[in-house]
């Protein structure tokens, strides 16, 4: 860069280009393996071995840093950036340990003065960058080497500091705390791994210690002074609170840094939350008096509640991560940790008791800060993880009592499993809340609460009905909160009249997944309980279908909110059925008196995507046999009375929609959505297994034929362009006609020649899609095709006819076809080879010109070397290969067609 005589002007922009390429060389994905080049954090660097003496040159180092010194952003940031990727080159790279250590020495060395200094850390863009090699350095050095340098002790030192005033300055810096707490929770967790007597610095781990300790402290001091800072700033600071994924990233690092020095960290936070939650409880008493007086409280105590809730929101945060933090798969916790867990958890538990008979003594006119209700929520879920449930979902009452009737689990698993017990009765015996049933109470109540009065706050919502998920999983958790009064007033009461979220759009998701969570509870029960449970639960629903099937007009408001609510509750049921006598208990109460509204509903609401889009979700659901739950018994009709009324729903939806133009901006939520939905829907009950289709045509019942008549239509009514421009619509457009290729070709055979080839081209066009499920499904409806041409080409069907008919008005389809697949496969992506490989075979099979046709053309393409060793590729390929279609001839040349690949490329010229 000095060597260059200019003009200052050009000298600077000489060294930009110089800098820019300097990180782009080293920010080079040498070896494929960094799947993210959008990722901020670098992993480490395969430079090649040519580049050793550059590397491990003193000079380079130190050039760099020079143009860091002299610099201004976004020059000097750049170069902190090249130093970051300097630091992460590979180990290998250098021939000895010495020559690491130097390269790392000089590093530290370089980190050290600009701490000390401080130099360019006044703009953010360079600070930003210096937390990041920070971050770094321990990433892609051990603790040991670090240990083993001359500076670093006094490295530790200034990099405590720097920590602390970073995060006492956290408005000035928010975006790079999570690295500085990255660097601590990386050093922190390679203490075991350092043997002192060996290092040669005997105070390394007191030092570590405290710096520890003083940055940590900082850290919670700073995030809970923050939330008086903003309040007071009247909306000139933003609130690190707001910040969802830097709050994540900070979590994420903090519980090893805490457990590190447990003991004294706990103490410390304890002194932190003890006195805030004793002044918001005293906070709230005139706050809540006022509010049952229909009084206005006074705005400058509001205000301190509100400062008392964000530290209380920081703090439970921190304190959901640190119980999350305990792992015990690496083994059990030091002693003594689960009396600190259980202490503060306990206050987790109170602070969510006071909250809770606030919202109860208010009438949820008192509610808290709602990132407040989220913190809590955030504990619940990890400290249920973490102290209620194995790791395979069992409670650990259940997991005790296994142990305790002999369990044949292996010895340590065992062992593991009757510490974690040990602990986890200590816990909660420290905690004073009562056994786990007590303390799920408490969760219930909170979960009960929260869905009757935050009605308008979806991220509560939905924070509360995950965690009501998770606390419901299990057969043993389901049975102790089915003893639970909430529960049982949830499943008989789960109306809008009790819970007035339930009519709010915005809230239809979650009234899914109330249901869902309901209806697994309710299939806990044993069986003598469950039918008797689930009429009752199911009756609201069931009194609200006869209302609609009552209903004349079905398309006043009021029938159009209780028809989509109807059809959320009902989807999250059929969610719920996991096997035969659920689905079937379900079935029965639908069927055959309330499907005749779902019918009417898809004919009045044809162009309302957002009541289309609820029935027609609860209907795929319903229809789909996971789990092989639709499973009628053999002198059932259930399985063709089902697929019946599917039909009837959605001919009736599909034959009115098709004439109906777009008439607004989003052609997706018009239209497109729905006839995904509709070919989604088709397509797992055609694959169901519950129905023989056969029937239909041989008793001249239309269902079928109509059902297929519509879909088909809907299909080609789609530009192919329209189709591959929405993902969603693309992925159930080619999964139908997959389907329907492989189990409906007569079908298919009996339309107009057009339909048929408007078909094939677009299978054609999907063929060629770089999303490997598209060019899948294409490819399988092709081989199903050229499959049935060629098994029973001797055959006098009327069907086989008719598709001969169509291929023949167009000799050049199967060739067309032979030569896309071989492109497909010498020219395509990898991942493509499995699915392009499968129809080759019978199409070679079915017409065995056009491979000859288009073996010959790629040949005369060909130099006459080439030509030579192309024939003889060609010729290996079909050796061994049998005139037919079995599957281990199919195995076979697919193997071969592997090989072929691999060889031809090595010299095709194209």
């Amino acid at each position: 860069m000095n060597a260059v005589q200019g003009t200052p002007e050009q000298e600077k922009a000489m060294g930009e280009q110089a800098l820019g390429l300097v990180v782009k060389c080293l920010s080079f994905d040498f070896i494929g393996t960094n799947p993210d080049d959008s990722a901020e954090d670098v992993n480490t660097i395969q430079v090649p071995s040519a580049w050793r003496s550059v590397m491990q040159d003193t000079a380079t180092m130190a050039i760099l840093l020079e143009f860091y010194k002299n610099a201004e952003p976004p020059r000097s940031s750049s170069a902190m950036q090249a130093l970051i990727l300097l630091s992460s080159v590979r180990r290998s790279l250098f021939r000895s340990d010495k020559e690491r250590s130097q390269f790392l020495g000089q590093m530290m060395t370089a980190v050290r003065d600009i701490l000390q200094s401080q130099q360019g850390l006044n703009h953010k863009e360079n600070y930003h960058e210096f937390c990041r090699l920070l971050g770094r350095l321990k990433s892609n050095y051990q603790l040991s080497e670090l240990v083993r340098t001359e500076s670093y002790l006094e490295w530790l030192d200034l990099a405590a500091s720097f920590s602390v005033t970073s995060f006492e300055q956290w408005q000035w810096s928010s975006n790079s705390i999570h690295y500085l707490l990255q660097l601590w929770g990386r050093l922190v967790a390679a203490v075991p791994y350092v043997h002192p007597e060996a290092t040669g610095t005997q105070n390394h781990m007191q030092q570590l210690e405290h710096c520890t300790v003083r940055v940590l402290q900082a850290y919670i001091k700073a995030m809970v002074e923050s939330v008086q800072q903003v309040a007071y700033s009247e909306g000139t600071i933003e609130d690190p609170l707001d910040s969802e994924g830097s709050l994540k990233e900070q979590l994420d690092r903090l519980p090893l840094i805490f457990r590190f020095q447990y003991p004294t960290m706990a103490t410390f936070l304890l002194q932190q939350l003890d006195p805030v939650m004793q002044q918001y409880v005293e906070h709230l008493e005139p706050v809540n008096q006022a509010l049952a007086g229909n009084i206005q409280p006074d705005p400058q105590l509001v205000q301190r509640v509100e400062i008392l809730e964000g530290q209380l929101t920081w703090m439970m945060y921190m304190i959901g991560a640190i119980i999350g933090g305990l792992s015990w798969n690496t083994g059990p916790a030091h002693e003594g940790e689960e009396a600190i867990d259980a202490s503060i958890a306990r206050r987790a538990f109170q602070l969510a008791q006071t909250i809770d008979y606030r919202l109860g003594q208010t009438h949820g006119r008192g509610k808290c800060d709602p990132r407040l209700e989220l913190a809590i929520l955030f504990f619940f879920q990890h400290f249920r993880k973490v102290y209620m449930v194995d790791s395979q979902g069992s409670s650990v009452t259940s997991l005790h009592a296994s142990l305790l009737i002999g369990g044949g689990a292996p010895y340590e698993t065992a062992n593991r499993t009757s510490m974690k017990q040990k602990a986890t009765a200590e816990m909660f015996e420290q905690m004073g809340l009562g056994d786990q049933a007590q303390v799920v109470n408490i969760m219930v109540q909170k979960i009960g609460n929260n869905l009757k009065y935050w009605a308008d706050a979806e991220e509560v919502l939905s924070g509360t009905l995950g965690l009501f998920l998770e606390v419901s999983s299990g057969g043993a958790s389901g049975k102790i909160l089915l003893g639970l009064d909430t529960i049982q007033f949830l499943i008989q009461n789960h109306t809008p009249e009790h819970f007035p979220f339930l009519l709010h759009p915005q809230n239809y998701k979650q009234r899914t997944a109330l249901h869902a969570t309901l209806a697994r509870l309710i299939f806990h029960q044993t069986v003598d309980d469950l039918q008797r449970s689930f009429n009752s639960f199911m009756e609201p629903t069931l009194q609200v279908l006869a209302q609609l099937n009552a209903t004349a007009d079905l398309r006043t408001g009021d029938a159009r909110q209780a028809f989509i609510g109807v059809c959320r509750d009902l989807r999250g049921v059929a969610q719920a059925t996991n096997n035969k006598r659920a689905y079937s208990m379900l079935f029965e109460m639908l069927y055959p008196a309330c499907f005749p509204v779902f019918t009417r509903a898809a004919e009045a609401f044809f162009d309302d995507p957002d009541v289309i889009t609820s029935l027609l979700k609860f209907l795929q659901e319903f229809v789909n046999n996971k789990a092989q739950r639709v499973n009628f018994d053999n002198n059932s009709p259930n399985g063709i009375l089902l697929f019946r009324e599917t039909s009837s729903i959605l001919v009736a939806y599909g034959s009115r929609i098709l004439h109906h133009p777009i008439q607004t901006a989003n052609p997706y939520k018009e239209r497109y959505k729905g006839i995904a939905l509709t070919l989604l829907t088709m397509t797992v009950a055609l694959t169901g297994n519950y129905v023989n289709f056969g029937v239909f045509a041989l008793y001249e019942d239309k269902a079928l034929e109509n059902a297929l008549q519509v879909a088909l239509q809907l299909i080609l009514s789609v530009g192919l362009e329209d189709v591959l421009s929405f993902p969603k619509l693309s992925r159930h457009y080619f999964s139908f006609l997959d389907v329907l290729f492989r189990n409906h070709l007569p079908f298919v055979a009996a339309k107009d020649t057009g339909t048929f080839m408007n078909l094939m081209n677009v299978l054609h066009e999907g063929l060629q899609a770089l999303d490997p499920p598209m060019s899948t499904h294409c490819a399988s409806a092709i081989d199903y095709l050229a499959s049935y041409l060629f098994i029973n080409r001797d055959k006098d069907w009327q069907s086989l006819h008719m598709l001969q008919a169509h291929v023949a008005q167009d000799p050049s389809l199967l060739p067309k076809l032979t030569q896309t697949l071989f492109t497909q496969l010498l020219f395509g992506p990898y991942s493509n080879h499995w699915s392009v490989t499968r129809p080759m075979l019978s199409l070679m099979m079915a017409d065995e010109s056009s491979f000859t046709s288009y073996r010959q053309h790629l040949i005369s393409t060909q130099s006459p070397e080439n030509q030579q060793k192309l024939n003889e590729a060609f010729t290996k390929l079909l050796a061994d290969v049998a005139r037919n279609l079995e599957p281990t001839n199919r195995d076979r040349f697919a193997q071969h067609l592997a090989t072929f690949r691999q060889s031809v490329r090595a010299f095709l010229t194209y």
